[in-house]
This record gives structure tokens, C-alpha cells and sequence, in this order.
């Protein structure tokens, strides 16, 4: 089997304005532009995968990764045989600095060929399932109490039982939010608190976890911004001597090399491990692997994907003992926040509790009406 050639797709689904999350990055999360990757083979077998162009988020977007795939992938994978993963990439992408988002699409519309090739799950291609789902949290958007509160409100009604809630927008606004949270979903909900790096030093981000621990919180993840693992470390460390609270890296950790450090200045207790921020399938599994050689436990992050990534993020939960969602449930909630879907099948993705299909490769098909009607120029 050989690759024929890589079509890409440019699509925005409308997200639901009733639960556009706010965050300690700035800004609000309203518009959610992907890139479909559609990798054609001569098998007629069709590989799938989906890129992120949230430049806030990644600095990349639609425009970007299309030409990088293009201009610099596509020409150099044609003729390659798809299920070559690891050789294409190493390759391949060393052609392109950075771009992590733009080669997971890439990456992943492998995972889903190889998947197709040889009439198995991916999860089975990552050495078989070891859970039978992964478990799930809420988001709660940066929101002012109220309407923090009613999507918890939300949320608890479509089943969810555990949470966590934005902060990082100021220490009083930070504890009014979840204080109205705490209030909603009672005294015994698991709750975490995520502050994207909003804090903006160790000194106001241990003052304020310190306050929001009078409610109840079992997590605080990525305090501080991205850059200095000894300052992460040093908010960590402030707790350790007391009643110890987990820290969860996330805008922190995007390589292995980032996971290596953080290890090394024992900055966190946690890995948020995204598909999309490590560039696939294949690097997102060599952190886990790392992690769980250290004792550091991990959760799936999410930037709102749609049901492809979604799906290929399921079956790395399923078949990674390095992840560890009954402790940390992990983030593989996007597609509750849209207002369609662009497969034509749903994903078993409950409140909870995300579950893959046991069809060969991610287990989507795309719904070709659906992707016209949301496709781009």
C-alpha cells in the first residue's frame, strides 16, 4: 500500500455559546477553526485525521497548516507505505520546526490507515486495551459565578461527577467561581481548578491556591506560565510539607524533552498529555511511557476537539497503563461543545466516560454533507 496523495480540508463547526470557556490565557475560546486530513492510498483505504488552528493556543492555524502539509509533508510522503509510521515521521517532519498541532493530523491519519490495513483498532496497534473507558471530567468556563454555576448546573444533569473550573483571572474572581461551584455540585464532587498559566507568578499562585483549598480542591493545574520548570517546582513545593496538593502540568509540557525537564526539577505531579500539543499518536504515547517510568501520573488534555482527534485520543487513554483517568479524569469532552458533528456516527463519548469503537483504525467515517456545509475558504 502506498500513499497517493494528502488532501486537507478547512472546516469551523459553530461552538455553543452557552459554554465558550474563558480562561487564564486570555480571551475567549468561541471559534473553533480545524483542518481535516484526508491521506488517499492506492489500497483505496482513506487515513483521517484532524488538526487544531487555534493560533491562541498552538500559533498555528488553517492557512499555516495547509501549506506546511502541502507544500513540505505531502510531497515528501507520496509513494511511502502509510503504515511506516515512525520512519515517515522522523523523516518527514524534520523538514518543519515546531507545527506540533499540523503534524498530529498528519500523524494521526497514519495511526488510522495502519488501523485499516490490518482490520484493528488503533488501541489494538498500541498494545490492546487496558480499561474498558477512559473517565471524564467538566470544564467549567472562566465565567462569572453565576453562570459558572449554571454550567455546572449543566453538567451535573448530563451526568458528569467530577470537575474542574478555570481561574487564573484574578485570586477574588478565581474563588467566587468556584465557590459558586462548590456550592452547586456539594461538599463531596471531586473539583479541580485550572488556572492555564494565569497565575502570574509562584508567589500570587500559592496565595491563591492556598484560598481556593478552603474549598475542597483536589488539583490545580499549570499555576504559572510556561518557561521555568524551578518555578513551577517552587509552588509544588510549598505544599509538599503540609497536606500535599497535586500540580498538573500542561502549557508546560509539549515534548518529551519538556517532560524530561519538568522529571528532572520535580516541578509537578501530573502530566496533562495532549495528542495535538505532542505532534500524535506515537510522541503523546513516548510521554506516557516516560511518565510512567518516573511515577507520574497522567491525564489526556483537550483544545475542543471535534470527533476525529477526540476519538484518537480515546484509544490512547484505553490502551496506556501510563494514563491514569480514575485518579485524573481526563479532558476528551469536545464534541459536547458543539452545536454538530461532522461523523456520521456519534462517538460513545457519555459524561464520563469516553469509550472507542472497536472498528478498524479511529473507528470515524466522515459525513461528507457535514464537511461541505462547514468547510471554509
Amino acid at each position: 500500500m502506498k500513499i497517493t496523495r494528502i488532501e486537507t480540508i478547512p472546516i469551523r463547526v459553530p461552538l455553543n455559546p452557552d459554554l465558550a470557556i474563558k480562561s487564564g490565557r486570555g480571551g475567549m475560546h468561541i471559534v473553533s477553526p480545524f483542518l481535516i486530513v484526508k491521506i488517499h492510498t492506492d489500497a483505496g483505504l482513506i487515513g483521517l485525521g484532524e488538526v487544531s488552528c487555534t493560533p491562541r493556543w498552538s500559533g498555528e492555524d488553517q492557512t499555516t497548516a495547509a501549506h506546511f502539509i502541502n507544500t513540505q509533508f505531502a510531497p515528501a510522503m507520496i509513494g511511502h507505505d502509510p503504515t511506516a509510521i515512525e520512519s515517515i515521521t522522523q523523516t518527514v517532519f524534520r523538514t518543519v520546526a515546531g507545527n506540533y498541532f499540523t503534524k498530529s493530523g498528519i500523524e494521526m491519519a497514519l495511526w488510522d490507515l495502519a488501523g485499516k490495513a490490518a482490520g484493528k483498532p488503533v488501541y489494538e496497534l498500541l498494545g490492546g486495551k487496558v480499561r474498558d473507558y477512559v473517565a471524564t471530567k467538566w470544564s467549567v468556563s472562566g465565567q462569572p459565578p453565576e453562570m459558572a454555576a449554571e454550567i455546572a448546573r449543566w453538567a451535573m444533569a448530563k451526568g458528569f461527577e467530577k470537575m474542574k473550573v478555570k481561574v487564573g483571572l484574578g485570586v477574588e474572581s478565581d474563588y467566587a467561581r468556584v465557590a459558586a461551584v462548590r456550592a452547586v455540585i456539594g461538599p463531596e464532587m471531586k473539583l479541580g481548578v485550572d488556572a492555564n498559566g494565569g497565575w502570574p507568578d509562584p508567589a500570587t499562585a500559592i496565595a491563591a491556591i492556598t484560598k481556593l483549598r478552603e474549598l475542597n480542591i483536589y488539583f490545580a493545574e499549570q499555576p504559572i506560565p510556561a518557561g521555568d520548570p524551578a518555578d513551577m517546582a517552587q509552588v509544588r513545593n510549598a505544599f509538599l510539607q503540609r497536606d500535599p496538593l497535586p500540580i498538573i502540568a500542561d502549557e508546560s509540557l509539549y515534548s518529551l524533552s519538556d517532560a524530561h525537564m519538568l522529571a528532572r526539577n520535580k516541578a509537578c505531579d501530573v502530566f496533562s498529555i495532549y495528542i495535538g500539543k505532542a505532534g500524535g499518536i506515537g510522541p503523546a504515547r513516548a510521554i506516557a511511557d516516560f511518565a510512567l517510568s518516573q511515577g507520574i501520573a497522567c491525564t489526556i488534555g483537550s483544545n475542543l476537539e471535534l470527533s476525529v482527534a477526540s476519538a484518537a485520543m480515546t484509544h490512547l487513554g484505553l490502551a496506556h497503563r501510563g494514563i491514569t483517568p480514575d485518579t485524573y479524569p481526563c479532558d476528551i469532552i469536545g464534541p459536547f461543545y458543539y452545536e454538530d458533528d461532522i461523523v456520521k456516527a456519534p462517538l460513545t463519548i457519555a459524561p464520563g466516560a469516553a469509550r472507542a469503537s472497536d472498528k478498524p483504525g479511529l473507528g470515524v467515517e466522515l459525513d461528507d454533507e457535514k464537511i461541505e456545509m462547514y468547510r471554509v475558504e
